[in-house]
């Protein structure tokens, strides 16, 4: 952007830079009493339990501005939130937004930025009612909170899977990792050859899943219109492996996992094989696909199997037996989580 087209966020103030990013507010729940202007926002959920959210967003730890553009990272950043309202089996109907801003940020680029958080907002039918902003000396940081509403103790949580419980994930994994390989090989050749136009012919789906997230509102609004009320629920953000162990951990259960269900893309398999990595590692530990790992009760599998974006990919034991993975080779191994480091060397 040339400079003649900047404009200085100190020119404008913190107050100022509020009322501009602010000023075309639509609300659209009934729940928003009263939105953006005053000390709070107050909202009323009409009988319905409250649950509350927040993610912190770090640049140069979760995403890199060289590569990231503004407006997907304003979406992203709500989708990241609304993920894990929706992992509560609730509804997601307002978030706030704090952001610290170092001066290299201009007003351009802050718009940008809420042009994704809004199309964000509008896609899930979320009003954002408040924030904050504040200087940032070393790079741009974000901060979102998320309100959702749930009917009376339907809420679903990490710890009251049951034993025989089936294993289920939406969509597919892994893509978003071999993404972030892409865009990061990119990025490395660049730096040393500035002149080199990026390599990313066809990997459109697998760095989409990357820059442009989103929540699967779909999945709860299917299992609540089967009536299948599921025994625990999280969100996929730092990998398969990982969330089963926390699904178990919290649980008190063991779980087999067959590798040969694991939901993989064929987009995704293909970028793999790229990088000479395998595809069922990347599902495994990748991480950031914001996906929805449930258990439900073997007695409800007939209902899931209509919707092709459910997969069962196991089911729970016994702690006793462990947390394990049957490889298509047949061989059983211990399930261990390599975890999403969220860009760290």
């Amino acid at each position: 952007m040339a400079d003649n087209s900047r404009t200085e966020i100190a020119d404008l103030g913190e107050f100022g830079l509020i009322d501009h990013v602010t000023r075309n507010i639509e609300l659209q729940n009934a729940s928003t009493v009263l939105g953006v202007g005053d000390d709070g926002a107050v909202i009323d959920h009409f009988g319905k339990q409250t649950v509350i959210t927040t993610d912190l967003l770090v640049e140069g730890v979760h995403f890199d501005l060289m590569y990231t553009p503004l407006r997907h990272l304003g979406y992203k950043s709500v989708v990241v939130n609304l993920s894990d309202i929706y992992a509560m089996n609730a509804t997601p109907t307002q978030i706030v937004i704090g952001l610290a801003l170092s001066n290299r940020i201009s007003l351009e680029a802050i718009d940008e930025f809420y042009e994704g958080v809004y199309a964000a907002c509008s896609k899930y039918g979320v009003d954002l009612v408040g924030g904050d902003t504040t200087s940032s000396q070393k790079g741009l940081i974000i901060s979102i909170t998320a309100v959702g509403e749930v009917s009376p103790d339907m809420f679903v949580k990490r710890s009251t899977a049951k034993k025989g419980d089936l294993l289920c994930v939406s969509g597919d994994l892994g893509a978003t990792y071999i993404g972030l390989l892409f865009l990061e090989r990119e990025k490395k050749i660049y730096l040393e050859s500035p002149g080199v136009q990026p390599d990313l012919e066809g990997e459109s789906y697998v760095i989409g899943r990357l820059l442009k997230p989103e929540a699967r509102k779909d999945i709860v609004e299917f299992l609540a219109e089967k009536e299948i009320m599921p025994t625990s629920m999280i969100d996929i953000s730092d990998g398969l492996s990982s969330e089963i162990l926390h699904l178990c951990k919290d649980s008190g259960l063991g779980c087999v996992l067959y590798e040969d269900k694991i939901p993989v893309a064929d987009a995704m398999k293909t970028a793999a094989f790229k990088f000479e990595i395998d595809p069922t590692a990347c599902a495994l530990s990748g991480g950031e696909d914001y996906e929805l790992l449930f258990t439900i009760p073997p007695s409800e599998h007939e209902k899931l199997v209509l919707n092709e974006e459910i997969s069962v990919v196991g089911y729970m034991t016994e702690a006793q037996e462990g947390v394990n993975i049957l490889t298509k080779g047949g061989s059983k191994r211990e399930l261990t989580a390599q975890g999403w480091k969220h860009l760290r060397q």
